[in-house]
């Protein structure tokens, strides 16, 4: 499955999500819209304004949500 983190820096929520992730081992793509600018269009494109958001065939997933991200492990 590829699982996709949209985030930025200085973000407590981005890096909680990332920790989450991690801690339950699973795999993810980071994309920093700091460091990628372009990808700050496809999220506005896609409805979003706020990161983190996580994306995956099973859902996508705005904010840090332990009760949604449990279903990707």
């Amino acid at each position: 499955m590829s699982i996709k983190l949209f985030s930025k820096n200085n973000c407590m929520q981005c890096k909680m999500a990332k920790r989450f992730l991690t801690e339950h081992q699973i795999n993810f793509e980071e994309i920093n819209i700091d460091m990628q600018p372009e990808a700050i269009d496809w999220l506005k494109e896609n409805g979003f304004q706020s990161v983190p958001v996580v994306t995956s065939e099973l859902a996508t997933i705005v904010g840090f949500r332990p009760d949604q991200l449990r279903q990707l492990a």
